[in-house]
């Protein structure tokens, strides 16, 4: 395996989900990270990353002194205002640093040296690599992290069954009726076959809803957990100990990295999902890695992990840059 040599930013703005992908991918390329959380203010945060005149002075005073020189020589955003970032890093750079942009950047990919985007994103060129789903850190050995890290999920009641909720989004349905139906559709499955339930909410996740499924679980065994209140994090081990998943159909990152366990995955789907959303869960479904809630029958199939043949190609990428760079 060649290593590149030289440091790599990682640039994101406040997003867990860009921060979660970018960082996966640096860390595999195993060059020394440095993350920078970009925001610039307006009007450069709505035009991103087309408006790229005077970008560097959009940012506040601490942002301002990490953009900085000595510029790195491998660059991963993910998100419009880090594409405006990494875009801006190829000319200050004199073409030296390899930049990277994770996600659709809604303008000509040639900007960058490589683009990574999902197949549902329907981006096509030359620099670009398509995906099914997302990047993330989730391997065996990340699972048994999480395994190491809650030993005491271990011996509540099997099946283990993970549930991941995330949160409105447009085009979605994501209210109380959702949650009460899918609360009731849980509670049935478990009257057939028993075990506990581990759920666990994202920030995206509002808190009344939250505390309906408190409510509406409360005397199942397994936990529910929506923020440190409720204890350290255990969303490693939930995926590890997990014997199936249940997630809500609205987020491409906890999809992708469920199907990433090697366990069952299950959605509930109330009314229709937008068109870009139905392509992904679609794909998902006609390889075996998704399925209704009610389904019982599922076959094992390879588990969806992408993010290290990706770095394995970038890392050839990079080196090849490198060794024609003086």
């Amino acid at each position: 395996m060649v290593t590149p040599h030289g440091d790599c930013w990682v640039i994101t703005d406040g997003a867990a989900g860009n921060q979660r992908q970018a960082l996966a991918l640096a860390e595999m390329l195993g060059m020394p990270i440095r993350h920078l959380q970009l925001e610039p203010r307006a009007p450069w945060s709505w035009l991103a990353p087309r408006l790229t005149a005077g970008a560097r002075l959009a940012l506040d005073a601490t942002q301002g002194r990490q953009f900085a020189p000595p510029w790195p020589a491998v660059a991963i955003g993910c998100g419009r205002s880090a594409a405006l970032y990494t875009r801006l890093l190829r000319p200050l750079s004199g073409g030296r640093c390899y930049t990277v942009q994770i996600l659709d950047p809604r303008v000509d990919p040639r900007h960058w040296d490589t683009v990574i985007v999902p197949q549902h994103d329907q981006l096509t060129g030359r620099n670009v690599i398509r995906l099914l789903g997302s990047l993330n850190p989730v391997d065996e050995a990340w699972l048994q992290d999480g395994r190491d890290a809650d030993p005491a999920f271990a011996s509540l009641p099997r099946p283990r069954v993970g549930v991941l909720l995330g949160g409105p989004r447009k085009g979605v349905t994501f209210n109380e009726s959702y949650i009460d139906q899918l609360i009731s559709h849980l509670h049935a499955r478990r009257r057939q076959e028993g075990g506990s339930l581990l759920v666990m909410a994202s920030r995206r996740t509002p808190p009344a809803l939250v505390e309906r499924v408190r409510q509406g679980l409360g005397d199942v065994p397994g936990l529910v957990w929506a923020g440190h209140d409720d204890g350290s994090n255990p969303y490693p081990g939930v995926l590890g100990w997990a014997d199936r998943l249940v997630v809500t159909p609205d987020s491409v990152n906890m999809l992708s990295e469920a199907c990433a366990v090697g366990c069952p995955v299950h959605t509930f789907v109330l009314g229709s999902l937008p068109a870009k959303l139905e392509r992904f869960h679609k794909s998902l479904r006609d390889v075996g890695l998704l399925h209704p809630l009610d389904a019982t029958n599922t076959p094992p199939v390879p588990p969806l992990r992408v993010t290290a043949t990706i770095a394995a190609t970038l890392r050839d990428l990079i080196a090849l840059r490198q060794r024609q760079t003086p």
